[in-house]
């Protein structure tokens, strides 16, 4: 009979004599999610298996549960055949994938994350095989990239909508990003999974991730710094409170101090060199918090000065947007730009789109009898089709 990780689990932890808050502790994670994991309700991700692995002392056994080829992998023999290096790593091979992945971002903005998905998940398999292969200060650097492409792959299935995938990928993330022995990929780890949060609206897990990659700020490059400190500004906006404004307000001034800054070779997180960046945010914190005069006046400011190709990223600012307007008792005006964003939504597929119209919705419903509230049900109809 098959055991279940469940199963497994539940008999290390007997035999080990460990408790299940006690293990939470240890390994700092939510005892509630560690107790559905247990009990089978969830599949944990790989780095979960791998870090429950090691600190039940499991042997492979949990991790084979969740990958069916880890026995192999983690044998005291050490790699297989098929595993072992077989050919030197190149190091151009470095700026070869570098080159690809700045690619990849510019490609988001016109495919989406359904064609682009299985060609960035194909180039992090090699990464991952190559990165394992290399030796000295290649192995790190290969490691690096390998972290921005499982950020790149969480950022589509979180775009996509797939949050549970999107949370896999993230933890994966931060823990290629320890291998690569680069505090910069680190906090931006971090940012990344805190950006996952504040779609999900939890704005205490927010500012918890942001904190914690700005534990040594001193040490890190300014574009971390910026990403860090705008997510802590986001997840301020979210937890509310009578200093919210203030906060968020702080925050964004320290990073709008830094964006001359930023001057490093990252292929990642260059949106923050977009103009109008950190208006965009600020904007979106306003509209959270109902400071709506001043987040419509950033609106005004921003949108007409993006670019072509950032439709999703258009699309999502415009919801928001029609938000601030609605909360001002602007119904039609609300109605007007909602069909805006239908319109892009059925053209990029984007889940972020549809999660901000349906806060839209929300806002709406004081007019749901009247003719703006007819008009949005109609419209967002056709996406429920």
């Amino acid at each position: 009979m098959t055991t279940t990780f469940g199963e497994q689990m539940r008999a290390l932890l007997a035999e080990r004599g460990v408790s299940l808050r006690g293990l939470a502790k240890t390994i700092h994670y939510d005892v509630g999610y560690l107790s559905k994991v247990a009990n089978d309700h969830k599949v944990p991700s790989l780095p979960l298996a791998e870090l429950l692995d090691s600190t039940l002392k499991a042997g492979g056994a949990l991790v084979a549960l969740v990958r069916p080829d880890a026995r192999a992998l983690t044998s005291p023999a050490g790699p297989s055949i098929a595993h072992r290096p077989t050919n030197r790593v190149a190091p151009e091979l470095v700026d070869y994938f570098r080159e690809q992945l700045a690619g990849h971002y510019v490609a988001d903005r016109h495919l989406g994350a359904l064609r682009l998905t299985p060609i960035v998940s194909a180039q992090y398999q090699l990464l991952c095989e190559l990165a394992d292969e290399a030796r000295g200060a290649l192995r790190p650097a290969m490691w690096a990239l390998a972290t921005g492409y499982a950020a790149f792959i969480g950022w589509l299935y979180q775009d996509g909508g797939d949050l549970n995938r999107s949370v896999y990928w993230h933890d994966v993330t931060l823990e290629r990003a320890h291998r690569s022995l680069d505090p910069q990929l680190v906090g931006f780890a971090l940012h990344n999974k805190a950006m996952l949060y504040a779609d999900m609206g939890d704005g205490a897990s927010v500012v918890d991730l942001a904190e914690a990659a700005l534990v040594h700020e001193s040490k890190l490059c300014a574009k971390v710094r910026v990403l860090a400190l705008q997510q802590a500004a986001h997840g301020r906006s979210l937890m509310g409170g009578a200093d919210a404004r203030d906060e968020c307000d702080r925050l964004l001034d320290r990073a709008a101090a830094l964006v001359e800054q930023m001057d490093d070779a990252y292929p990642w997180g260059s949106a923050c060199l977009t103009p109008h960046y950190l208006d965009v945010q600020r904007a979106t914190c306003y509209v959270r918090l109902d400071v709506l005069d001043e987040a419509l006046a950033l609106w005004d400011q921003t949108l007409p000065a993006m670019s072509a190709g950032a439709r999703r990223d258009a699309g999502v600012f415009l919801a928001r947007q029609a938000q601030a307007l609605a909360a001002r008792s602007e119904p039609e005006q609300a109605v007007e730009i909602a069909g805006q964003v239908v319109t892009l939504v059925e053209e990029t597929g984007s889940a972020r789109m549809r999660r901000e119209l349906q806060t839209l919705e929300t806002r709406m419903k004081p007019w749901a009898k009247e003719r703006p509230g007819r008009q949005l049900r109609a419209a967002l109809g056709s996406l429920r089709r």
